[in-house]
């Protein structure tokens, strides 16, 4: 990632695409649906760009890995949410259908990362 900001990793683009549709989604929510299990899903979406971003700014490889591994977590929170929106009957199946792959794309981008930290600097 040298010399290229978080912004332009595509595991940072896919949290950002992911936040996004369940920003819309959520907004077409009911009062009580957005309240409880909708700002529970923006906060866990919004949280994965955010780990991702705040951990290539800390400087050290262990602290980078950290926060991807708070991303992940992130991440399983999102789609614990959405299983509940879906079991409650608040999400279309276009809107499942928005937002599955961009779930299934990226638990493996951000394991794909994780792993990716740190080996550089150990050829070097």
């Amino acid at each position: 990632m040298q010399g290229r900001g978080f912004e332009s990793l595509v595991v940072y683009q896919l949290a950002e695409r992911l936040a996004d549709e369940i920003w819309k989604i959520v907004s077409g929510w009911d009062r009580l649906a957005a309240e409880t299990v909708g700002r529970q899903m923006i906060r866990a979406a919004d949280s994965i760009g955010a780990n991702i971003a705040e951990g290539s700014g800390r400087g050290t490889y262990q602290d980078n890995r950290r926060f991807v591994k708070i991303a992940r977590g992130s991440l399983f929170e999102v789609r614990h949410w959405l299983r509940r929106a879906f079991s409650r009957g608040l999400l279309t199946p276009e809107q499942v259908k928005l937002t599955k792959p961009l779930i299934a794309e990226l638990g493996p981008r951000l394991n794909a990362y994780l792993n990716s930290i740190g080996k550089s600097s150990e050829n070097q």
